[in-house]
């Protein structure tokens, strides 16, 4: 029978798995709403050069 504390005990993360981790937490991400304030922004830039 499986022994599960002694099992928890013997875990050791992947070490690719901490790297792809800090990989991902490091990048400066751009979502939908910084896309949609960048665009806003823009026309808003665009327009006032207009007139």
């Amino acid at each position: 029978m499986i022994n599960f504390e002694e099992e928890l005990k013997k875990f050791h993360p992947s070490l690719e798995i901490e790297e792809a981790e800090d990989a991902i937490y490091n990048q400066d991400l751009t979502d939908m709403a910084d896309l949609l304030v960048s665009l806003v922004k823009e026309d808003k830039e665009t327009k006032s050069d207009n007139q």
